[in-house]
């Protein structure tokens, strides 16, 4: 799982672009909840995993955001999309 959830994000980081945690889990095959124990500890390289409602890593710290988040408005919101760009 943990190379799936490594796939995930280095995908994130090198199109500079959020995606909400529910997507993610859901193209992961596990709950948000699972995904967010998962990540560990916050850092700007997960700080691309987002809430739907707000945008932003939840809880995090402008010092533990990634400086580009805000460098496109586009959230990745299906987990099909994620999946297919991913080639999962």
């Amino acid at each position: 799982m943990q190379d799936k959830i490594t796939l995930v994000l280095d995908y994130l980081n090198e199109v500079k672009t959020r995606c909400t945690y529910n997507a993610a889990a859901k193209a992961l095959g596990i709950t948000p909840q699972a995904l967010k124990k998962l990540l560990g500890e916050r850092r700007p390289e997960i700080s691309w995993l987002v809430s739907v409602g707000t945008g932003e890593p939840t809880g995090y710290t402008d010092n533990e955001k990634h400086p580009e988040l805000y460098r496109t408005k586009r959230i990745i919101k299906s987990a099909e999309v994620l999946t297919r760009n991913l080639h999962l």
